[in-house]
């Protein structure tokens, strides 16, 4: 199940590229982002602010540290993708998620993942470098554009590994969550304030940060506390992987683009790198 709800959460976060390419014409992606975390960040830590005896156990620091890491991993990816091009800028920014995601936790004293997880992040990230060659809309991508991209997959895994450990610690997934968007949608805000903002002003754009909000942020982000607190942070962000797998079947089937047949395969492989994480451990039977 909880391996479940960390797919269900990535099917959400899949779905924010088609609904930015069906809002207003003229939006700035930066600012879509920003108005992402500030309006779904901002009720998820509503919700935290509930008094409970739960929230003795979470650190102020590891939830600062959290906030800060999804601002960062907000603003980096839109740039790197601004420059690298959506292709590559995806690929590297997803693709080094899980990696990142394992050698924090070992720096964390978690032992190295299994074979399995070696095996299913090699599948996703090999199905995620075929969906890009079978995409459209290449770019040359800059060395800028793709440490940048590094950078919002570290930031990703690290607000991931800490997340994990306030989960671990005893905190509530709705409390973790809304504490750590909390701490993102407010240094996040001065994006919003400064930033074009003008597709706000039309009935699609508030339609389009409505949704944003509620489905990829509020709700994907509790089924994915709700999954982590039963999963490591690794196998969670090889999970994730899924998100481009649903961007692209999403943009042939509303937004009629072509697929080829890398992309096909890069979908069939990131698949089966999740299929392989979902199988039953095999326990020797004694004869």
């Amino acid at each position: 199940m909880a391996r479940s709800y960390v797919l269900l959460a990535a099917v959400l976060f899949g779905t924010t590229g088609t609904a930015q390419a069906l809002g207003p014409a003229g939006l700035s992606p930066l600012t879509v982002g920003a108005a992402r975390v500030v309006l779904g960040g901002g009720v998820l830590g509503l919700l935290a602010f509930p008094g409970s005896r739960a929230a003795a156990r979470l650190s102020p620091g590891l939830v600062l540290c959290a906030g800060v890491a999804i601002a960062i991993y907000q603003l980096t990816f839109f740039e790197a993708v601004h420059r690298a091009g959506v292709a590559v800028g995806a690929v590297v920014a997803i693709g080094s998620g899980p990696v990142a995601a394992g050698v924090l936790e070992r720096s964390f004293g978690v032992s190295w993942p299994g074979a399995r997880w070696r095996a299913a992040t090699a599948l996703a990230i090999i199905g995620i470098v075929a969906l890009s060659l079978g995409g459209a809309g290449h770019t040359a991508a800059s060395t800028t554009g793709i440490l940048l991209a590094l950078a919002s997959g570290t930031a990703y895994a690290t607000y991931t590994v800490i997340a994990k450990r306030l989960l671990s610690a005893g905190a509530g997934p709705v409390r973790v969550m809304g504490a750590a968007f909390g701490v993102g949608s407010l240094l996040l805000l001065p994006v919003l304030l400064v930033g074009n903002t003008q597709w706000l002003h039309t009935t699609r754009g508030i339609e389009l940060a409505a949704y944003l909000a509620v489905g990829p942020t509020i709700l994907a982000y509790l089924l994915f506390a709700h999954g982590l607190r039963r999963l490591t942070a690794s196998e969670t962000t090889t999970i994730v992987s899924a998100e481009p797998v649903t961007a692209t079947i999403l943009g042939v089937a509303v937004l009629h683009q072509p697929l080829g047949a890398t992309a096909i395969v890069g979908v069939l492989l990131v698949i089966a790198g999740i299929g392989v994480l979902a199988l039953p451990n095999l326990q020797r039977i004694p004869a």
